[in-house]
């Protein structure tokens, strides 16, 4: 890691407004990352590289936040409006480079005034506390243009800096104009600049596009503005894996792996339990209180919040759900669930969205439930489905149970009462109530409801075929136990010269007698 330049380092809140304009540049066609999707929407830690860095220069409280698009642009309007419906977009319909994406930005604000914020839009790792660094540098150093710097280990393919012995900067040089002597410098240019409105659209009207590519670069304004005398800056961030970008598969994950240990390691720092990092993976958008425990295999997306002394995991994801203090998930995978004190929920359960735990409840072992309010205490141990119903305080539902909410066409809603006891392998045809204090007969298909303090029955009553054995299933095992344990007809059985008529019958092409 490189070592910041002398001076004070202010945090965001300190540095406060400092541009007019955040203008990102999104408009690229991502090529290397082989996909349909733009490439500044595709995700890591919970939101989108574009949504990372919108979040990073948000504090800012820049007047206009300009997204310059042009590759998949629907869908990245699409997705502005949903993460940032403030910004504007604004459309390159030639993707001429960064300088031109830059311009284009301008020229939708032909008004603006004062300094203007520039970054790309597939730098994730960019942090808040950085850019107000960047802007805290500039507005006390009085160059017109200040670039964010960083230094590498290995600056290969990347545009020096070069400064001169005052440390203002000079030139942008890229690799393949740089002497021997520039190449040997680690200081490199980041992308992003903070430089005067006014300035910049003059220096980029200037800018000749006579290159190979055809394209005007961004980096071409700090020769201008040296030329014209100005003073260009640079700051070099603490950090620079602040400004690596993202351009394949590859550097998706290894950007992803960064920012996920970023995550573990601030909530273990504030007392979070984190038994594996190697394997836990947190959004950015994830609260967890301090004396929470993520075992391993732990996943927590989108508005997940886990409260102290919950446990969470091994195995286990969950995605926009509450984990109140005290309860547990284990092995188990929840979307938009409420889980509450002390509840329990697995192993290999599935909570699905409207699912609501009380206090001290149990959801065992291979549950799904749905749109399902759990009173305090009341349990689902196993084995059953649990949808469109409440279940009032106390009550316990035998395993097999299956709430029968679906018709065909329409969903109906099942109401437990209190204290109520659903025996196991009963269907709740709903809608359907069961009141306080009531019980089910385990077996049964409950159509009607089942008044408070009544024992719901409804199956076929047991006969038993005495002989059954002895005449179906002759000569087996079975036969000869059940000779031995008293059937004197199954002894017979057993000896092919006693057979009856009836034992000679063909045995059915079917197992429903099995």
């Amino acid at each position: 890691m490189s070592q910041p330049q002398p001076g004070v380092r202010t945090t965001e809140a300190e540095a406060g407004p400092g541009t007019a304009a955040v203008v990102v540049l999104a408009a690229g066609q991502g090529t290397r990352m082989r996909s349909a999707t733009p490439k500044v929407l595709h995700a890591l830690g919970g939101r989108s590289m574009l949504g990372h860095v919108l979040a990073a220069t948000a504090p800012l409280g820049a007047g206009d936040t300009i997204v310059v698009v042009g590759a998949g642009r629907d869908a990245v309007v699409e997705h502005l409006s949903a993460v940032a419906p403030a910004a504007r977009a604004v459309v390159q319909e030639e993707q001429r480079g960064s300088g031109h994406a830059a311009a284009v930005a301008l020229a939708a604000v032909p008004d603006l005034r004062g300094p203007v914020l520039i970054v790309n839009g597939d730098a994730p790792l960019l942090r808040a506390e950085t850019v107000a660094d960047l802007v805290a540098a500039h507005r006390t150093s009085g160059a017109v243009l200040t670039v964010l710097t960083a230094v590498v280990d290995d600056p290969t393919g990347l545009g020096r800096i070069v400064r001169d012995g005052e440390g203002a900067v000079r030139a942008i040089v890229e690799e393949r104009d740089a002497t021997t002597e520039q190449r040997a410098v680690r200081e490199v240019n980041a992308g992003v600049y903070l430089g005067d409105a006014a300035a910049l659209r003059d220096s980029l009207a200037r800018v000749d596009g006579d290159n190979a590519q055809g394209e005007v670069y961004l980096t071409d304004v700090v020769g201008l503005l040296v030329a014209d005398g100005a003073l260009v800056g640079g700051r070099r961030a603490e950090d620079p894996v602040d400004v690596l970008g993202c351009n394949d598969r590859r550097e998706l994950a290894a950007r992803r792996r960064v920012l996920n240990d970023r995550v573990l390691d601030r909530l273990m720092v504030e007392g979070v339990t984190v038994v594996d990092p190697a394997t836990t993976w947190v959004d950015v958008t994830v609260t967890v209180e301090a004396d929470a425990l993520l075992q391993p295999g732990t996943q927590l997306h989108g508005t997940t919040r886990v409260a102290a002394g919950a446990v969470v995991g091994p195995d286990t994801t969950l995605t926009d759900c509450e984990v109140a203090e005290g309860a547990s998930v284990v092995r188990s995978h929840c979307s938009g669930a409420v889980v509450g004190p002390g509840a329990t929920v697995g192993p290999f359960s599935y909570l699905r969205p409207g699912t609501r735990l009380a206090r001290g409840t149990k959801v065992g072992a291979f549950v799904e439930t749905k749109n399902v309010t759990v009173g305090e205490g009341s349990k689902v141990p196993h084995l059953s489905y649990v949808g469109d119903a409440t279940i009032g305080t106390g009550s316990n539902v035998g395993a097999a149970t299956v709430f029968v909410n679906y018709d065909g066409v329409a969903k109906h809603h099942t109401t437990i009462g209190d204290h109520v006891r659903i025996g196991s392998d009963t269907m709740l045809v709903a809608p359907l109530t069961v009141g306080d204090g009531a019980y089910t007969a385990a077996g049964s298909v409950i159509t009607d409801d089942v008044p408070p303090g009544a024992m719901g029955v409804a199956r076929a009553r047991q006969r038993n075929v005495a002989g059954w054995v002895r005449r179906r299933r002759p000569g087996t095992a079975a036969a000869q136990a059940a000779a031995a344990a008293g059937d004197a007809g199954a002894a017979g059985a057993a000896d092919p010269r006693l057979r009856t008529d009836e034992s000679r019958r063909a045995v059915p092409e079917t197992h429903s007698d099995e």
